[in-house]
């Protein structure tokens, strides 16, 4: 349990957010969300310790243990990995390496019998004996595998190390757990064990992460950071997410009456109560729903960006024609022998257990590599527009936005191009920022962007949701389910992928799995899963 009182923070003279009450408990998982230097991070920090709040307090329970998501890749290089995730048991570890060093010692006395007969003790009743077994389990849930439990955190790559660090938070059950973004850099496969992992976790746990979905199926609360101040809602993203909106509908509807506004909300609480059926918390969250205020209801401040992508003309019924597509990197095949026809009206999400093989596919058919052999030829009327994964080359500039995005348009008049920018949230003197000192939520602002003045009737898209905050996934993917061409795409989003796309195809380094099929039925289909096993062999 953690108890928050009467909490400020203030940088300067700029107040975060004050007068912060709030308790968190066990069997409850937290997640916090606010717009971007709202103070989500900074709200962890305080709760870590690593931060020295302006005003107030923060309790632990008695005798409780906070784990803490590591970010620093480098400060376990010297440790091997298994015991990188053992020190995430501080106790356990330092009780460990007492025991050892009185059991090496070459005049062992009776005060040390007694020493180790009291750490025996201890060890065993912190489960001890099993925290190797119950740390490599961790671990090989997490995709790492057993051969690599042994070797130097130094000698391991960096997307490894998320799982790993990921792993040393969450061993030994600590009862209370912070996660900011936990989600990044994790496949779907290694997230969805993430989500079934904290959906049954039994002590406290507050989550920061930009994926609703992942949000959605662990959270029983939000913390939302807005107005300067904390508020704690009952359920999960949508829920939050699905009210604020109706609460600022209705505050913008003027002539509606208090009743009608009361009425309305509490019909939509009650019908939110019946769709979480299907979450493991489904009957707290319930509860706390129908328990809810209707008065706590409040409109976000929050601003969305205005993503509008308008095609010159339909796509034909010939999109792209894909055969025999193979590519390799570093003597590894990434995919081969790829045949395929993009039709009409398609959708497509592209999987890979590989991340490299979708951006090398897109990059490929997007004219910038050659592929080891195949070809592809894109329909006579297709107008494509590409959002890379790696961007870095467009900013190499000292351009301000409005000469960066005119390098795109037809139309260069500076009235034109703020009103492109002013849909991404670019006002007043920021249009004048220059392009590459802008942050990576805002470099993806500006390629979307420079999406949206292509007027283009196919959308590939590289892991689109990196770096925007929710506000900007969220108008993101309202955009792209309304969107009336065709969308070639890779995501770690899932509720992105589940909401835009209706044709799922893998690509491995022995083939492809295609499907006309929703994302969810794919995950659960026992026909691709024998498939992915034999592909990937």
């Amino acid at each position: 349990m953690i108890t928050v009182s009467n909490l400020a923070i203030q940088f300067g003279k700029r107040t975060l957010f004050q007068e912060v009450n709030l308790k968190f408990t066990a069997g409850n998982c937290y997640g916090i969300i606010g717009a971007n230097g709202a103070g989500k991070s900074t709200f962890l920090r305080l709760l870590s310790g690593d931060l020295d709040p302006t005003k107030g307090s923060i309790h632990f329970g008695s005798n409780e243990r906070l784990s803490v998501l590591k970010q620093d890749h480098h400060e376990f290089d010297e440790f091997t990995v298994l015991d990188t995730v053992l020190m995430g048991h501080t106790k356990l570890w330092d009780i460990k390496n007492e025991k050892d060093a009185i059991y090496m010692k070459e005049d062992f006395s009776d005060e040390d019998g007694i020493r180790a007969s009291e750490l025996e003790e201890a060890f065993a009743e912190l489960d001890g004996w099993n925290a190797e077994s119950n740390a490599a389990s961790l671990l090989s849930g997490l995709g790492i595998k057993e051969d690599l439990h042994y070797s130097l955190m130094k000698d391991i790559s960096g997307k490894e190390k998320v799982r790993i660090l990921l792993a040393r938070a969450l061993f030994g059950n600590p009862d209370n757990l912070l996660l900011d973004e936990p989600t990044n850099d994790l496949d779907i496969d290694t997230i969805n064990w993430l989500e079934n992992y904290l959906a049954n976790y039994e002590n406290t746990v507050l989550v920061v992460s930009h994926d609703r979905h992942f949000l959605d199926a662990v959270s029983t609360h939000i913390v939302d950071i807005d107005y300067g101040k904390i508020q704690l809602v009952p359920g999960n993203y949508s829920f939050w997410y699905e009210s604020s909106q109706l609460a600022l509908r209705q505050q913008q509807a003027q002539n509606k009456k208090a009743e009608e506004k009361k009425k309305e909300l509490e019909e939509f609480i009650r019908r939110f109560s019946a769709n979480v059926a299907k979450s493991k918390q489904a009957t707290s969250r319930r509860k706390m729903l129908e328990k809810l205020n209707v008065e706590e209801i409040q409109p976000s401040t929050r601003k969305y960006p205005g993503i509008i992508f308008t095609p010159d003309r339909e796509p034909g019924n010939m999109v792209l024609e894909v055969k025999g597509l193979s590519y390799s990197m570093e003597g590894q095949v990434l995919f081969k022998d790829v045949n395929f026809n993009v039709e009409k009206g398609d959708k497509i999400v592209f999987l890979s257990k590989d991340p490299r093989a979708m951006t090398a596919f897109f990059e490929i058919i997007n004219g910038n590599i050659k592929p080891d052999s195949g070809t592809f030829n894109w329909g006579v009327t297709i107008t494509s527009a590409y959002l890379p994964l790696n961007n870095v080359d467009f900013f190499n500039t000292d351009l301000n936005l409005v000469d960066w995005l005119g390098q795109f348009s037809d139309d260069t008049t500076e009235s034109f191009i703020r009103g492109y920018l002013g849909r991404m949230l670019f006002s007043g003197e920021e249009i004048y920022k220059k392009a590459g000192v802008l942050s990576g939520g805002e470099k993806m602002r500006c390629m979307i962007s420079r999406m949206m003045l292509k007027n283009a009737n196919v959308m590939v898209l590289d892991s689109p949701t990196n770096h925007l905050d929710l506000e900007s996934i969220q108008a993101f993917n309202n955009s792209l389910k309304s969107f009336k061409g065709n969308i070639l795409m890779s995501s770690h989003d899932h509720e992105f992928i589940q909401t835009v796309c209706n044709r799922v195809i893998e690509l491995t380094p022995n083939g492809i799995i295609d499907k006309v099929i929703e994302y969810d039925d794919y995950l659960d289909d026992m026909h691709v899963k024998t498939q992915r096993e034999k592909l990937y062999k």
